[in-house]
């Protein structure tokens, strides 16, 4: 597997006059493919960081679950094996129940009000929380609203779903959103899941636009339906002990430099979008775009069960984040 690693020239400064520590490496793994934004966001995120602390800094990157999968990353990252990861809400849900809330079927309407709702009040009440399990969270990124796709049949209304046999990642919110729209649902980890696809394992899987096209799941997969049934972003963290132990010049700098390659991430997710969806048509696949409103109706038992797992009390902070 690639390694990137991207260094800045040291820069001559005495350690006694410098706002910054002595040099040290941090690395950072993710899931995100090498052309995923993800990763682009976190070269960027790299470079800046090395050129902003005079190379005091140097970020090396691990794409791709080069360092385990997902779950592994973010465990090694509490216990301070890996310095930064950039799990979903599913993962950091694991740690932090708060977390769990993000995921609520069909809970957002937009991508505007999603990016309003986590910079701003979800985050002034669950980034402490996650301090207390040992990690800072430096930014929200993004990945996207989720959509399902199928070898067997186009999805137009909730009733299509019924008796499809769905590969999914282990986050509850996501089994119980697609079970209660009648789908059968099954946990493989996202490596196996080409040749699944391919050799009828499952019938389907869901996932953001992004992932479907970056990963080439077109050649399993003829449908593919804009459901947008559960919205995740990645979200940068890193462990607790070794963000105390920089000065605070260099805490600034990460935080700010995570934040523009957030930003930066989420532009570039946005905006490729339609031009992926309009790639992944010309090669063949099949889109259609359901009216929701007749899917979010049935995600009450859904609901009711991310409450039960996230906890009562967070599902109703939550929820007042949205009114």
């Amino acid at each position: 597997m690639l390694k990137t690693t991207l260094l800045a020239t040291v820069a001559c400064v005495s350690l006694a006059t410098s706002a910054f520590a002595q040099d040290v490496t941090l690395r950072l793994a993710h899931f995100a493919a090498e052309s995923h934004p993800g990763h682009l966001a976190a070269v960027q995120f790299a470079e800046n960081v090395g050129e902003r602390t005079e190379g005091a800094i140097a970020v090396e990157l691990y794409p791709a679950n080069e360092l385990g999968s997902p779950p592994e990353q973010l465990e090694q990252t509490v216990l301070g094996a890996i310095e930064m990861n950039l799990p979903t809400q599913g993962g950091l849900d694991k740690y932090e129940k708060a977390f769990g809330t993000v995921m609520t079927p069909f809970a957002f309407s937009s991508y505007e009000n999603a990016h309003e709702v986590l910079d701003g009040p979800f985050t002034d009440w669950a980034a402490p929380k996650l301090e207390d399990q040992g990690l800072v969270m430096l930014s929200n990124w993004e990945y996207g609203f989720r959509n399902i796709t199928n070898s067997v049949r186009p999805i137009e209304s909730p009733d299509d779903l019924v008796g499809l046999k769905l590969r999914t990642p282990p986050e509850l919110q996501i089994v119980a959103a697609l079970e209660g729209l009648g789908a059968a649902t099954t946990q493989i980890a996202f490596t196996e899941l080409p040749n699944a696809l391919n050799q009828g394992v499952v019938d389907g899987q869901e996932n953001p636009i992004g992932v479907i096209y970056h990963y080439n799941l077109n050649d399993f997969q003829e449908h593919l339906a804009l459901t947008r049934h559960v919205y995740n972003s990645m979200v940068h963290v890193i462990n607790k002990d070794v963000f105390d132990s920089l000065t605070p010049e260099q805490q600034t700098i990460l935080r700010e430099e995570s934040k523009a390659a957030g930003e930066m991430m989420r532009a570039a997710v946005i905006a490729q979008e339609e031009k992926e969806l309009a790639e992944l048509e010309a090669k063949g696949m099949k889109i259609t775009r359901p009216d929701l409103s007749g899917f979010a109706a049935k995600m009450g038992p859904a609901r009711e069960r991310v409450a039960e797992y996230s906890g009562t009390e967070n599902m109703q902070m939550f929820l007042s984040f949205l009114d």
